[in-house]
């Protein structure tokens, strides 16, 4: 095994963040070759290895602040850099809060765009994973009155086609990729909505024809099932809730959010800030092992969007 060297953000300072950060890192199942850096402000990592961020504010555990989300900007900034510059071989953010980015005047809903936007990639997506399971999203983070609206067939087309090349980096060179349907019933042959046979097919055909091995539409009530009974190596789903629902159900524990079509490795656990048990010690690490073990596996691995 090659020397890895992993940066973990410090997320919202005022969730658990750093708290399930130092509970991975220190968990002992490391191999001697991973050597970890935390980023985040002086008064939360005291660890030697540690990148300092600037922190204007008190620590206010359970509370949203600008202060803390202007902090976790900073981390994720400093990543990035450092994996662009090779100091890093993969960063994995510890959560953050999409209010408190708001209050900040951050102009990103979230790590996949902001990150996408400092890496300088047009072409990403986020794609949750767990106990089997691997859902790529269509749509993240919109309203759900606003979704229907938002698909297109080439970004349909352009989720397909990225979760094909993510199952390749898996190791998988012509995994199978369910696709779901936006409606009830995929439509139920266009009784109850025609994006079925306007968008979701016809960017299906697209992608198969550029030589993925996609199908669908498949009715959402069914595809979650059948992928973990293997007949799919992966699903698109339409909207953030078809496709997260499913996916913390079966894997709540150990969600991992990989971003795809980055030059550098990220990954995430695949839940928020949980401010509501923020600073009573009591945050179970696994998802941001699981984070941190998916990052290592790919930092092995040539990423097949790298510049």
């Amino acid at each position: 095994m090659k020397p890895i060297h992993i940066g973990i953000t410090c997320g919202d300072v005022n969730g658990i963040g750093p708290e399930i950060a130092i509970k991975a890192v220190a968990s002992g199942r490391w191999d001697k070759k991973v050597a970890f850096t935390f980023i985040g402000p002086a008064r939360i990592f005291d660890a030697a290895s540690h990148w300092k961020i600037p922190f204007v504010g008190k620590l206010m555990p359970g509370k949203i602040t600008a202060e803390a989300s202007t902090a976790a900007v900073a981390a994720i900034e400093r990543a990035v850099r450092g994996c662009l510059d090779g100091e890093l071989d993969a960063m994995v953010t510890a959560p953050i809060c999409k209010e408190g980015l708001k209050l900040a005047g951050v102009p990103y809903p979230g790590h996949t765009e902001m990150i996408a936007e400092l890496t300088g990639t047009n072409r990403y997506g986020m794609m949750l994973m767990g106990k089997g399971l691997r859902v790529m999203l269509a749509t993240r983070h919109l309203p759900l009155r606003a979704v229907a609206a938002a698909l297109t067939r080439a970004k349909v087309q352009e989720a397909i086609e990225l979760t094909g090349e993510a199952l390749k980096w898996f190791g998988l060179e012509n995994g199978h990729i369910g696709v779901c349907g936006l409606n009830p019933h995929a439509g139920d042959g266009g009784t109850l909505g025609d994006e079925e046979s306007t968008v979701i097919a016809p960017a299906i055909a697209a992608a198969r024809a550029n030589g993925f091995n996609a199908s669908g539409p498949v009715p959402a009530d069914v595809i979650f099932f059948q992928s973990l009974n293997k007949q799919y190596d992966a699903v698109v789903a339409m909207y953030h809730d078809q496709g997260l629902g499913p996916l913390k159900m079966h894997a709540f524990d150990c969600g991992v959010n990989l971003t795809l079509g980055l030059p550098i490795v990220r990954t995430s656990p695949d839940h928020g800030t949980a401010f509501n048990i923020a600073g009573k010690g009591v945050a179970r690490p696994d998802s941001m092992i699981a984070a941190i073990e998916t990052a290592i596996r790919l930092a092995h691995v040539s990423s097949p969007w790298k510049k």
